[in-house]
This record gives C-alpha cells, sequence and structure tokens, in this order.
C-alpha cells in the first residue's frame, strides 16, 4: 500500500503567494486547525481527503500537487 504525506513545501509556497504566511493565516482561510497543519507538515501524521481537499481548494492546487507519495510500487497489468 503506497504511503503518503503532505508536500508542505509546495502548500506553504501556495499560501505565502496568497499572502498567508502562517499557520495562523492558514487556519484563517481554510479552517484546518494549527495542530493539524503542524502535525502533517512534521510529517506526524497524514493529510485525511478531506483536509486535502479543503487546502487544495484554498490555495488553487490540485491534490496530487500536495501529496509526497513513497513506498509506491509500480502495478502492473500481466499477471504471471
Amino acid at each position: 500500500m503506497p504511503d503518503f504525506r503532505l508536500q508542505s513545501e509546495r502548500l506553504r509556497s501556495a499560501a505565502a503567494a496568497r499572502g498567508d504566511l502562517s499557520s495562523y493565516a492558514i487556519w484563517k482561510r481554510t479552517g484546518v486547525a494549527q495542530s493539524t497543519l503542524s502535525r502533517l507538515r512534521r510529517g506526524v501524521a497524514k493529510p485525511t481527503a478531506e483536509t486535502l481537499l479543503t487546502l487544495a481548494t484554498a490555495y488553487g492546487l490540485s491534490i496530487d500537487e500536495l501529496i509526497d507519495r513513497t513506498g509506491q510500487t509500480e502495478t502492473r497489468g500481466d499477471v504471471a
């Protein structure tokens, strides 16, 4: 199963472009708690689909742009 985490640098960059330079500013725009943002940035927690959608919508990003996928193995259609 693939593992994923928040691309915190991409979020920070997109937030800064909108003038949101702190977790407080991101919280005010998105409603995502500062403690949640902190855990996501540190990689202690994985983002939920709802959180990703909220952040992506607020900052004009796709969900794919906000996640860093690790531990993925390529799945092939042909099975021996």
